[in-house]
């Protein structure tokens, strides 16, 4: 047998222990998945991701109402994320996103406050249910067209 063998060995299990605990360590970049990327700066890429945190705890709270039968709480957790979210895009970033993007997003803000609109009025669970389903398609869609990247993610410095 290698003597040098078990000393490799030992080696590399250290310095994959010691890689594992780095938390400033970077796998290597997935390979390019078809999606279009939107090149923004950290701040820019936490204000979106914000938007979208805000969205999921958005549907959550509307969930819940729902399967509560509290339609004026699914309708106030639908109209948070109406239009009224959409007007705290700063214009410079606004600038920078893609026509069909900012379609979609305005689309879904749009989507939000007619959810709120007949969740107040028809109070009926099952529709407002479907209504959410729909925008959330939209959700789906643009997360398989773009992906967000800033200069710190995609190695550019």
């Amino acid at each position: 047998m290698n003597p040098t063998l078990p000393l490799a060995v030992l080696l590399s299990l250290q310095l994959g222990s010691a890689y594992a605990q780095d938390p400033h360590a970077h796998p290597a970049a997935p390979a390019h998945d078809g999606r279009a990327i939107l090149a923004l700066h950290p701040d820019e890429r936490a204000m979106i991701l914000d938007e979208m945190r805000r969205f999921l705890d958005g549907v959550q709270k509307m969930t819940a109402a729902m399967g509560q039968q509290d339609m004026p709480a699914a309708a106030a957790a639908a109209r948070d994320m109406g239009r009224k979210m959409a007007h705290e895009v700063p214009p410079a970033l606004r600038a920078k996103l893609p026509l069909e993007f900012r379609q979609l997003g305005a689309s879904v803000h749009g989507d939000f406050d007619q959810i709120a609109l007949d969740a107040e009025s028809l109070k009926d669970v099952s529709y407002s249910l479907g209504q959410l389903s729909a925008t959330l398609q939209k959700c789906v869609s643009c997360h398989t067209m773009y992906q967000i990247q800033t200069p710190e993610l995609n190695g550019e410095h």
